[in-house]
């Protein structure tokens, strides 16, 4: 199981913007601190924490962050118009479209999904694969 996810940025007031417009409709709590952004999904009394937590981070080294090659962190929306919503809030908040909401033909036909990258270049997906709506080829 995947624990945590971190990301570089250097303008955390950009990369707030950006992940405060799709991570709280999700579901997601912020803390900010020196260290950073942390969105962290709710516990609820007595339960175990919830995984992933996802950090926004200055680079532990003081060189400039950098996107990976290749790499790509995905979210999970609970529907096809919240994908198209989250999408437009990105864009708006700072984001660049990668590939607009839609199905795509190499994935399954319930896969809906709209791509971006952050301010600092990280690619992001936000996708719902919800069988209850409609699929690609219905």
């Amino acid at each position: 199981m995947i624990s945590y996810v971190t990301v570089g940025a250097d303008d955390i007031a950009c990369a707030r913007a950006f992940y405060s417009a799709i991570l709280p409709p999700l579901g997601y709590g912020l803390t900010e601190g020196p260290e950073g952004l942390s969105y962290v999904l709710p516990t609820p009394p007595g339960a175990s924490p919830v995984s992933p937590d996802f950090y926004v981070k200055p680079t532990f080294d003081g060189r400039p962050a950098s996107a990976g090659n290749g790499a790509m962190v995905a979210f999970e929306a609970r529907s096809q118009a919240e994908v198209r919503r989250l999408h437009a809030a990105a864009c708006a908040a700072g984001g660049t479209d990668e590939g607009a909401p839609g199905f795509r033909a190499a994935y399954g036909p319930q896969f809906y999904v709209g791509y971006l990258r952050d301010p600092q270049g990280n690619k992001i997906a936000l996708f719902s694969s919800n069988p209850d709506e409609p699929g690609r080829d219905d």
